[in-house]
C-alpha cells in the first residue's frame, strides 16, 4: 500500500511538473460519466458554452439520444464513452473495484484524447467516484481549471442501498470530500447544498438554479391536436372513446378535434383530465395506490363532478417492467395509465398540454430539486409534489402547486383540484395563473448571470 501510494505521488508530481500550459483558449470538456440524454442540465451546459461561441467536447454515455440543439450544435463534439460491461467476476466488493479502476483508466485516457480544454466542467453525480478524481488529474495535466456541477452527493446514493455506516459509503464520502476541495469552481443546485457544501466540506459553491430551457412553455392548441392524434395511433388513452371500437376517429383525439367545417382545433367535450408524472421508475407506491384506490372512482358514482383521468407515467428506469405488471391487473373504470415512449421534442409538448404533473421525487441528501418540477414549471403547469427538506425553494405550496407526504393526501389534493373539472375557477387555474405571472428566468439568462462570469474572457 505504501508503494501504491509513493508511485501515485511520483506520478502526480510528474504531471505538475510537466503539465502543458497555456492554450486551450475558448475551448471547454463537459464531463457525464452516465447517459447524456437524461442529463438535461449538462445538455444545457454545453448548449450555453456553444452559444458563446465555445468549443465544447461533450464526454457522456449515449444511451438515450441527447435534445436534437445539441446533436446540431457545430460547436459541440461528442466524445461517447464506452459503458462498462462485463465485469462481474469474484465478490460484489471486487467488482466494485475492479469497476472503478477500469472506469478510472478508461476516463483519464478520453479526457487526455481530446483537444486541451481551458476548463473541466464535471457533472457531480452520477458518480463522484472516480470522475471527480481523474478530471482533477486531467486538469493538471492539461492546466486546465476544474469546475464541479454539484448536482447530488454520491455517498448519500450508494447509502440507499448500502446504508449509511457501510465502509463503502463512508470511504465515497471521504472521497467526495477530499477531491471536491481541489476544485477551482463549484456550482450547486440550491441553496440548501450550498450551504452543507460549507459547512460539512468547506467548500465555496454558486447556487445555479435548475431552469426551464425556452421550448419548456404551454403548448398551443393545434400542436396539443397535433401530438395527441400522434400518441392515438399507438396509445388508446388517447384515442376519443367513441371511436374506439372502430380505432380513431378521423381527426379526433380524447382530448381534442377538429372542426370540420371552420378546420379549428377544439377542446373536446367532457374530456378526460391529462396528469402526468416523469418518473424514473424507482417508487410509484403513492401514485399507484391512488390509482388503484377505489375512493376517486366511488366518488365519481355517489355524484362528484370529477373527470376521468388519463395518467401518463414517462422515463426510463429498473422497475418500470415490475411497475407495468401492476398497473396492468388494475380494474378502473375512469382512469387509463399509460406509459409511452416519448421523443425529445414531444416532452416538453406533453407537458405544456397537460392539466396536472405529479412529481415523486424524493432527494437522497434531502439537497437537490426535481429537475421534471421545474420543467413543469416552464409550461405553467402545477404540481402536486411530494414532501423533501428543501422542496420549499421550488413548489410553494398553495401557490404554484402543492405538497403531499403520502398518497391519501395526494388523493385529496386530486379530488380537490378537479373537482368541476374544467372549469376556469378553482386551485388548479389559479395556480396556473401564478406559474404565468410568475415569469420566471430561463435557463440561458440564468446561466449567463451565474456561469458565464467565472469563466473570463474565452482564457
Amino acid at each position: 500500500a505504501l508503494c501504491a501510494a509513493v508511485t501515485g505521488a511520483a506520478a502526480l508530481l510528474l504531471l505538475l511538473l510537466w503539465r502543458r500550459r497555456g492554450g486551450g483558449a475558448g475551448r471547454v470538456c463537459v464531463a457525464v460519466l452516465g447517459d447524456l440524454g437524461r442529463s438535461p442540465r449538462m445538455q444545457y451546459h454545453a448548449l450555453a458554452l456553444a452559444r458563446h461561441g465555445r468549443e465544447v467536447a461533450l464526454l457522456c454515455y449515449l444511451q438515450t439520444r441527447p435534445h436534437p440543439d445539441v446533436l446540431h450544435s457545430e460547436n459541440i463534439r461528442l466524445v461517447p464513452v464506452a459503458e462498462l460491461r462485463g465485469l462481474r467476476v469474484g465478490p460484489k466488493l471486487f467488482q466494485y473495484v475492479l469497476k472503478v479502476l477500469v472506469q478510472s483508466v478508461q476516463l483519464l485516457y478520453t479526457l487526455l484524447r481530446i483537444d486541451q480544454p481551458s476548463y473541466i466542467l464535471l457533472q457531480q453525480n452520477p458518480p463522484g467516484l472516480p470522475s471527480i478524481a481523474v478530471a482533477w488529474v486531467a486538469g493538471l495535466w492539461w492546466g486546465s481549471k476544474l469546475i464541479i456541477d454539484w448536482h447530488n452527493y454520491g455517498y448519500t446514493i450508494m447509502s440507499l442501498s448500502h446504508g449509511r455506516s457501510h465502509p463503502l459509503v463512508l470511504i465515497a464520502e471521504w472521497y467526495e470530500k477530499l477531491f471536491g476541495r481541489l476544485s477551482d469552481y463549484n456550482l450547486c443546485v440550491t441553496d440548501a447544498m450550498k450551504k452543507d457544501l460549507w459547512v460539512n466540506f468547506k467548500i465555496k459553491a454558486v447556487t445555479l438554479y435548475d431552469k426551464p430551457a425556452s421550448y419548456f412553455k404551454e403548448t398551443p392548441l393545434d400542436l396539443q391536436h397535433s401530438l395527441f392524434m400522434k400518441l392515438a395511433q399507438d396509445y388508446e388513452p388517447f384515442r376519443p372513446r367513441c371511436c374506439r371500437a372502430a380505432g380513431a376517429g378521423a381527426d379526433r383525439s380524447a382530448f381534442t378535434e377538429r372542426d370540420g367545417r371552420s378546420g379549428a382545433v377544439l377542446r373536446a367535450r367532457a374530456r378526460p383530465a391529462l396528469l402526468i408524472s416523469s418518473t424514473s421508475w424507482t417508487d410509484l407506491s403513492a401514485l399507484t395506490s391512488v390509482l388503484s384506490s377505489p375512493d376517486y372512482e366511488r366518488f365519481i358514482k355517489e355524484g362528484a363532478k370529477l373527470p376521468d383521468l388519463v395518467c401518463v407515467i414517462t422515463g426510463k428506469g429498473p422497475l418500470k417492467d415490475y411497475y407495468n405488471g401492476l398497473i396492468q391487473k388494475l380494474d378502473l373504470k375512469h382512469i387509463q395509465i399509460c406509459t409511452p415512449w416519448l421523443e425529445a421534442e414531444d416532452y416538453p409538448l406533453l407537458l405544456g398540454s397537460a392539466d396536472l404533473g405529479v412529481c415523486l421525487h424524493k432527494s437522497s441528501s434531502g439537497l437537490d430539486l426535481p429537475m421534471k418540477v421545474v420543467d413543469m414549471f416552464g409550461c405553467c403547469l402545477p404540481v402536486c409534489a411530494i414532501h423533501f427538506e428543501c422542496l420549499h425553494e421550488l413548489v410553494k405550496h398553495n401557490e404554484n402547486g402543492l405538497i403531499f407526504r403520502d398518497s391519501q393526501e395526494l388523493a385529496e389534493q386530486l379530488k380537490m383540484l378537479f373537482l368541476d373539472f374544467p372549469s376556469l375557477e378553482g386551485k388548479l387555474q389559479s395556480f396556473r395563473e401564478n406559474l404565468r405571472a410568475s415569469r420566471q428566468l430561463r435557463w440561458d439568462q440564468s446561466w449567463d448571470q451565474i456561469v458565464l462570469p467565472l469563466l473570463g474572457n474565452k482564457e
